[in-house]
């Protein structure tokens, strides 16, 4: 008898520990369902029975860990199985040898918020200066179908499908129309079966169609990010949203209701209200207020995501046509970013594509320069632009961070980011998949 009711005491015991467990599991929003979330395209990955080791470089992993100098890095078909420092990594036998002393070895970036705009050539461009995965957030997935198709590698694609809007929809051709909660359930269903990796909100769907779909995207285990602006970021946070795209959608959040209510009303009659709007409402913000704080503490409590895309909202002075109000309203956009960071405040990099300060397929690295002048350190910036940005894409068992078991998306850059981010403009090779992608730059 007491054999037996030992074994049922440890029966017990194990099963309120798997409880508790699947309870951590279910409360950790970031973990739902991770391995469920994948590109729409398959990567070829390199032949299994090939090794590579890539000797010699500073490795900054993507976890924000001091780098390592003098590293090895051991890939073996599409994966990593060993990473750290020279005296402690075995380059095994037949491995192919790149030795890349002088060069710093980081994770392949990931781009939180890419769009095609039929340049269907510029995915192909962005992998080679680095991005090796990139989510469109707001495209039918169709619209990638000429880029896929026309030879080049590209990046891993995480794409959403259309951002989901109600009548009358701001961008008709890129948007998905849904009037009621049933027609919501349906087209996150819909997309999910056709490889949507997430969801948009877009700035026109009413608080309560936010509610409900972000609860039916949760049920499938995919996030949701959202470009809010006229809507109460406050609101769609708590109604569950994962993400937030674009600084400028905190403006209604940061303003007394009359201010902000005015300004909703105003995009809700025309939609390219916005334009000069944004800047008006930013130059006024304060973020000393109440209003500031109590948003960027709502962030950082709920583990929401930030992707400011600060880079195609920059105007300076003495730019052309550059007003005080734009100059005012854009230093508080970084001042935002910098102060959400400090709080706690989960920042990621997104490019935006097309930016009005870097040439063609280099918006990417101009927004990591503008995190950095926003006030994130350059190993703060990187980590968003990686291990972050995986979590965020729900990713992270196997992308975003250098070590044993993920992909081999790798980044090789000559100098020292950590000195100077302008350093990762400095392409030298690309990985993806375990396999270089095309010829060395620059070397």
């Amino acid at each position: 008898m007491r054999t037996a009711a030992r074994l049922y005491s440890t029966a017990l015991a194990l099963t309120l520990l798997c409880g508790v467990a699947a309870a951590q599991r279910r409360a950790s929003g970031g973990a739902r369902r991770a391995s469920g979330v994948k590109e729409v395209n398959q990567v070829k990955g390199a032949d299994p029975s090939r090794t590579v080791a890539v000797v010699g470089a500073t490795l900054i992993d993507g976890r924000g860990g001091a780098p390592v100098a003098d590293s090895v890095v051991v890939v073996r078909g599409e994966r990593i199985v060993a990473a750290g420092p020279r005296a402690s990594v075995r380059v095994p036998a037949g491995a192919e040898v790149f030795e890349a002393r002088g060069l710093t070895l980081l994770p392949g970036l990931i781009d939180a918020h890419f769009h095609i705009d039929g340049d269907d050539g510029l995915p192909a461009l962005f992998l080679s200066h680095g991005i090796t995965s990139l989510r469109d957030p707001g495209q039918w997935i169709e619209a990638y179908d000429a880029a896929r198709a026309a030879g080049p590698p590209v990046p891993r694609l995480f794409l959403t499908g259309p951002h989901l809007d109600s009548p009358p929809a701001a961008y008709p051709a890129d948007s998905h129309v849904v009037r009621d909660a049933e027609e919501t359930r349906l087209a996150v269903k819909r997309f999910a079966e056709q490889g949507a990796s997430a969801f948009k909100v877009y700035f026109r769907l009413p608080v309560g169609l936010i509610r409900v779909l972000s609860e039916e995207a949760h049920r499938l285990g995919l996030p949701v990010t959202a470009h809010l602006e006229i809507v109460d970021a406050a609101d769609a946070i708590r109604a569950g949203v994962d993400g937030v795209e674009h600084v400028t959608s905190f403006g209604t959040a940061l303003l007394p209701a009359r201010d902000a209510e005015k300004y909703r009303q105003a995009v809700l009659a025309d939609n390219a209200a916005r334009r000069e709007g944004r800047y008006e409402v930013w130059s006024k913000a304060d973020l000393d207020g109440p209003r500031a704080r109590a948003i960027i503490s709502l962030l950082a409590e709920r583990g929401t995501y930030l992707s400011p895309t600060l880079a195609i909202f920059e105007r300076r002075a003495g730019d052309k046509d550059a007003k005080d109000v734009h100059v005012g309203g854009f230093k508080r956009m970084l001042e935002f970013t910098g102060r959400a960071r400090r709080a706690g405040v989960r920042v990621v990099v997104g490019s935006h594509s097309a930016v009005p300060k870097a040439e063609r397929g280099w918006a990417y690295q101009r927004e990591l320069e503008l995190l950095v002048e926003a006030g994130l350190t350059p190993m703060q910036a990187i980590v968003a632009g990686t291990s972050e940005n995986a979590r965020f894409f729900r990713v992270e068992e196997r992308l975003g961070s250098v070590e044993p078991g993920k992909l081999a998306d790798l980044l090789l850059v000559e100098g020292d980011p950590l000195k100077d981010i302008r350093v990762m403009r400095n392409v030298s090779r690309v990985m993806l998949g375990g396999a270089w992608v095309g010829a060395a730059q620059g070397r």
